[in-house]
């Protein structure tokens, strides 16, 4: 089984075993899953729009918020098989990069906000000509209880939207780096 796999398989279970865990009362409502997808395109080359999606690419874009702190490896790079941790306000995620090919324009994460939710972030990058990359970026989110369906819900209304303001993000640092 190649690493990719078999981290999806560690996130599937600890999903399963969290919702178990979650322990849910009779006559609750079960816990939520919303996928949401969005679209955009870049005017650069596969190759150099592919390392905006790694949590060390993304610092040059994805605002002051997004601050991930590598477990693995150390120092912190953008690979497949890392693991790191994000805080949100008073939450901390824990993050594992599933799937990281810059060659194919692949990257998935499995996050994970304990008690609350679990997320797997699917980047599929296209080319369309040799100067212009399409990002399709998909977002799965579940709940691990009822009492996170709101916020799963809210979640994956927002991601549905995000492309513009992704685009507009990393075209913005775009213009503060140099053609690589």
């Amino acid at each position: 089984m190649k690493k990719a796999g078999f981290l999806v398989l560690i996130a599937s279970s600890l999903l399963v075993m969290a919702k178990r865990a979650a322990g849910q009362a009779q006559g609750d409502s079960p816990p939520v899953h919303v996928r949401s997808t969005f679209r955009f395109a870049l005017a650069i080359p596969l190759k150099r729009a592919a390392h905006f999606f790694g949590p060390e690419g993304e610092r040059c874009w994805a605002g002051s918020s997004w601050n991930p702190e590598f477990l693995y490896p150390q120092p912190g790079k953008d690979i497949e098989g890392a693991v790191f941790t994000v805080q949100h306000d008073t939450h901390k995620s824990v993050w594992v990069n599933t799937r990281f090919d810059l060659d194919a324009g692949r990257m998935q994460y499995v996050s994970f906000l304990p008690d609350t939710l679990v997320s797997i972030v699917d980047v599929q990058l296209t080319v369309v000509d040799p100067s212009t990359t399409k990002v399709e970026v998909t977002y799965s989110r579940t709940a691990l209880s009822s009492t996170a369906n709101n916020k799963v819900v809210e979640l994956g209304g927002s991601d549905k939207t995000s492309g513009p303001h992704w685009q507009s993000a990393i075209e913005g640092c775009l213009k503060t780096q140099p053609p690589s």
